[in-house]
């Protein structure tokens, strides 16, 4: 791919929070770009939750232009008088779009005017074109910022912002020059909502690291959410009796405390390592020190369900035997039987079978490891997802 698009613009990109530690697929792709000699700015809707480990993070965090900010609220008046029929035009947006009620059709219109107001404050910055990484606020406040630019807009959906905290999809693919899709599900998710074909399927994606070398734990990493299924992990690591091997969870939120009254009950707590929440380089390092990844997602009682998980893929890339929940989207990275094990959600017992297959027959694990490395490499590594990117960016439709 060249370097720079056929305008030679800057590319907008806004998150919910830029950067985020459990979003490295944001930050990650943002990087990306920017090493192929892209002009990005990044527009994070909040107020990033730093200061982090990472210097990287840190300055890229400082430079992020925070749309909900006193900035912002500041810049509503004189955006407002620059192009009135924007705001006007945000009014009716509100009433028409798939929203449910007043109340999100305020919350949207909020948006909206504050996705102008961000216009307002980059006008002069060369941007030719919005992405927004989440289908929902930061989706709703690009549109508005690529409008007040005249630029183009896209965005990549995930999961909890498409299944339960869903603000107008119908409305914003309609809009959007193009929606990058995260796999073929999604594609096929978007189609039924509308139909359309500016849909590419551009993988959240990996570095490919040298091929580590093996350990002798089960990890996992993630937030600690009901959706990854870590207490299915931890009620089938307690009957996998294999006393010598240790079961190590990196990652926080509002599921811990639990989880570890669930280890302390099913009476393993003295072999499960809670490692809370870890930098990116610290949590790679945690999966290249274990034998197996395992990751039991499933959809939780909210209809919350994960997209491809990046963890997963970076847990193949390093050769690592994987076991995931049997969810559709899973099912395009995780080939069962071949480069990893699928399991059925909610079964713990059929978990710690798969558990024992790989701990009593390293061979197969290190196959399957061998084998997810190599689809990882073929359909998930960065430089194939970045052209992907770059491609979609540099052809879609100039909005009118």
């Amino acid at each position: 791919m060249s370097a720079r698009g056929p305008e030679n613009k800057a590319i907008a990109y806004v998150a919910a929070r830029l950067p985020t530690l459990s979003e490295t697929f944001v930050y990650r792709e943002l990087m990306g770009l920017r090493s192929r000699g892209r002009t990005v700015v990044p527009v994070t809707v909040r107020k990033p939750a730093g200061p982090f480990a990472d210097r990287a993070l840190n300055h890229l965090a400082g430079e992020a232009v925070q749309v909900y900010s006193g900035a912002g609220v500041a810049a509503l008046l004189p955006a407002f008088l620059t192009m009135p029929g924007g705001f006007l035009r945000a009014v009716g947006d509100a009433a028409n779009a798939d929203l449910d009620g007043a109340k999100a059709r305020a919350k949207f219109l909020f948006q909206a005017w504050m996705g102008l107001a961000t216009a307002w404050r980059l006008r002069g910055r060369g941007i030719g074109h919005v992405h927004a990484h989440l289908a929902n606020t930061p989706a709703t406040v690009a549109l508005y910022l690529a409008r007040g630019l005249k630029a183009r807009f896209s965005f990549t959906g995930h999961a909890n912002d498409l299944f339960v905290h869903r603000e107008a999809l119908k409305f914003k693919l309609q809009q959007a020059d193009f929606v990058s899709s995260i796999s073929r599900w999604h594609q096929g998710f978007y189609d039924q909502i509308v139909s359309g074909s500016a849909r590419p399927v551009i993988r959240c994606s990996v570095t490919m690291p040298d091929y580590a070398a093996e350990g002798a734990n089960i990890v996992s990493v993630g937030r600690l959410v009901p959706k990854k299924g870590f207490d299915l992990l931890i009620r089938a690591f307690a009957r996998l009796d294999r006393p010598g091997i240790r079961l190590r969870i990196a990652g926080d939120g509002p599921e811990r405390a639990a989880l570890v009254a669930l280890a302390e009950a099913e009476g393993v707590a003295d072999r499960v390592d809670f490692l809370g929440a870890l930098p990116h380089s610290e949590a790679l390092a945690v999966i290249r020190s274990g034998a197996i990844f395992a990751l039991p997602c499933r959809t939780s009682s909210t209809g919350d369900r994960d997209g491809i998980p990046v963890v997963l893929m970076e847990a193949m890339a390093a050769g690592k035997a994987v076991i995931a929940g049997q969810l559709e989207t899973i099912a395009e990275l995780v080939q069962d039987g071949t480069s990893g094990l699928l399991v059925p959600p909610d079964d713990p017992s059929a978990l710690t079978l798969a558990l024992r297959q790989l701990i009593d027959d390293p061979m197969t694990g290190k196959a399957m490891g061998l084998a997810g490395r190599r689809r990882v490499d073929e359909e998930f590594s960065d430089e194939i997802n970045w052209d992907r990117l770059e491609a979609a960016i540099d052809t879609a439709g100039k909005r009118v």
